[in-house]
């Protein structure tokens, strides 16, 4: 079987799972495609045992799709979503939302990789501090699909839906940078004990090297586009999609494995050319059809790496001590994730004015999803990767599942007794 089966294969299921939880299962995304992707694991373990000679997993062992996920995948998911990242919706917030979000990623690496580090050496499965730190930023992603699923699905109040919105769509990019960063230092320290000029030294190229030119392909893009008609909508797509890839290729030419150019590129174009809302009769340089290309790939490259996941699972050694890990990690990134923002809401509380219910649905409301499955699928082969593949797919399941099934609930119980006063008639004199 050949790389472009493979592909076309993970491809068919995507779509045949996204047809059959719109028109049968009718769950939120997320929920469904992790249905179906669970039943998809045991179909394959079953029909392999019974028929070797149709043992799909085992071809699907045979290729790495690193290169493909770390080149391709990812960028394309961070550039959609920085280039729908509309700064100007956040107004006043979002200064209050970029905080958020950063300190957010930030506290939930420390406090995550910190507590498995602790609970992993328990239990003597020994790893490095910097392989807890790794685990900690790529299960901290955020999908931003799911939240957009939650705020249409509840009344939220308007700046409760602009904060989980916008620090979903932070938060993520941010976290992905923070664990390619992580994983860059891991790899240049392997054998040897880096001094802090090395580390600064190889943080510094990932960050200011990525800003640094995803800006300037960013505003190349956006002149480019800005030279076009806004009617060839086919042609400002073609575009986008060479940025994404060239911005990949001069990335990897410089080692620069933030993946930070593709979100800057993201960012600049998709806010230098919108549409500016308090004129009607402007015209935004991006065509609106090149905003629905890319939130269609999002959504594709989400759905596949579900798929992905699920056969992935089944070609690594199944060993009952890393689900064991897997399940206590699940409650370590529901801990870290309630201080990530906790800590920074009450931080930013005496100046900024946040709902009473904040802390809980960012909490609970915010699932993992495709970046951390695409993360850790790209990083290139390190002792300890099976088990972070194992934990990995352990919370995500959790997440999805159980945090989906019981969102509802919360959501009815905290904000059910809103709309009802909302909707009760004042009283004369009240």
């Amino acid at each position: 079987m050949h790389l472009f089966d493979v592909v076309a294969f993970l491809i068919f299921l995507s779509g045949l799972f996204i047809f059959i939880n719109t028109f049968y299962l009718k769950l939120p995304s997320s929920v469904g495609l992790m249905i179906l992707t669970l039943l998809l694991s045991f179909t394959v373990l079953i029909v392999g045992r019974m028929f070797p000679s149709l043992n799909v997993a085992a071809h699907v062992k045979e290729f790495d799709f690193s290169p493909v996920l770390n080149q391709v995948v990812i960028s394309v998911i961070l550039f959609a979503g920085g280039l729908k990242m509309n700064l100007k919706r956040l107004g006043d917030l979002k200064f209050t939302v970029i905080m958020l979000s950063i300190l957010s990623a930030l506290i939930s690496t420390i406090a995550i990789g910190s507590i498995l580090y602790g609970v992993l050496h328990l239990i003597n499965l020994e790893v490095s501090y910097m392989f807890s730190l790794l685990f900690g930023a790529v299960i901290s992603s955020t999908d931003p699909i799911s939240a957009m699923n939650i705020t249409g699905r509840f009344s939220l109040p308007k700046k409760l839906t602009v904060k989980i919105e916008g620090e979903s769509l932070f938060n993520g990019a941010f976290s992905v940078v923070l664990a390619f960063v992580l994983y860059h230092v891991m790899q240049v320290s392997e054998g040897h004990e880096m001094i802090f000029v090395e580390v600064a030294r190889v943080v510094s190229l990932e960050i200011i090297g990525g800003v640094a030119i995803g800006i300037g392909m960013g505003y190349v893009g956006y002149l480019i586009l800005n030279y076009i008609d806004n009617e060839e909508m086919h042609i400002e797509v073609l575009i986008t999609i060479a940025l994404v890839m060239v911005g990949a290729f001069i990335s990897e030419y410089f080692n620069i494995y933030s993946k930070l150019v593709a979100l800057i590129m993201g960012l600049m174009i998709g806010n230098l050319g919108r549409v500016d809302q308090k004129d009607p009769s402007e015209k935004g340089v991006v065509n609106n059809y090149v905003y629905k290309f890319w939130n269609l790939m999002e959504q594709t490259m989400a759905v596949l790496l579900f798929v992905l996941m699920g056969l992935e699972m089944l070609v690594i050694e199944l060993r009952m001590d890393y689900f064991a890990v897997g399940f206590i990690a699940v409650n370590i990134v529901l801990f870290g994730r309630w201080l990530s923002v906790f800590v920074p809401v009450k931080m930013m509380s005496s100046h900024v004015a946040f709902d009473k219910n904040t802390v809980s649905v960012m909490s609970w409301g915010t699932f993992r999803g495709g970046l951390p499955i695409a993360l850790i699928l790209a990083l290139s082969h390190f002792p300890g990767k099976e088990l972070m593949i194992t934990m990995t797919y352990v919370v995500v399941v959790c997440s999805i599942l159980f945090q989906g099934f019981t969102l509802p609930i919360m959501m009815k119980e905290r904000f059910l007794e809103r709309s009802r006063l909302s909707k009760k008639p004042k009283i004369q004199g009240d």
